[in-house]
């Protein structure tokens, strides 16, 4: 792995280098959540129903290497995504960084702790049921509200 720059995450995204931009992420797990679409809206609600892989007490992706294999519609976030998925929470530090807003204060390249996620309450952290116990997706419908978000 590369060095990190000093303070890449103020840069806009399309100069973060690889590192950097796996190094971006909160951990906070939404993105690992199913998530229901009606055809008829686009409405989209969220659940807590959270990928096989991911791991439901910490948040964290099992196999992040190879989820691919395991998961084959796993969506890889890319710079030509970010702006094009309606479902990343407000919190998602790709989404602000995609609007030009800073990282929040729990932020672990801010606050230096990888737990700050969860004590913000951003976490999925023992908050979810993994798809493989859950059983149909409309029984599980959350709003996890973006309201843990500081003001910018």
């Amino acid at each position: 792995m590369g060095a990190l720059r000093d303070r890449f995450w103020e840069l806009p995204l399309a100069k973060l280098n690889q590192e950097e931009w796996e190094a971006l992420c909160d951990g906070c797990g939404r993105c690992c959540l199913h998530k229901i679409e009606y055809e008829d809206t686009g409405e989209i609600e969220e659940t807590n129903v959270a990928c096989t892989l991911l791991d439901c007490s910490t948040a964290r992706c099992k196999d992040y290497k190879n989820r691919k294999a395991f998961v084959p519609d796993c969506l890889r976030l890319t710079l030509k995504l970010v702006d094009k998925v309606p479902w990343l929470p407000d919190t998602c530090a790709y989404r602000r960084r995609a609007d030009d807003r800073p990282l929040p204060s729990w932020h672990y390249l801010i606050s230096g702790d990888r737990e700050a996620v969860v004590a913000a309450g951003v976490s999925v952290a023992g908050r979810v049921i993994s798809e493989d116990e859950a059983g149909p997706l409309e029984h599980h419908i959350v709003e996890w509200g973006d309201d843990e978000e500081e003001p910018a």
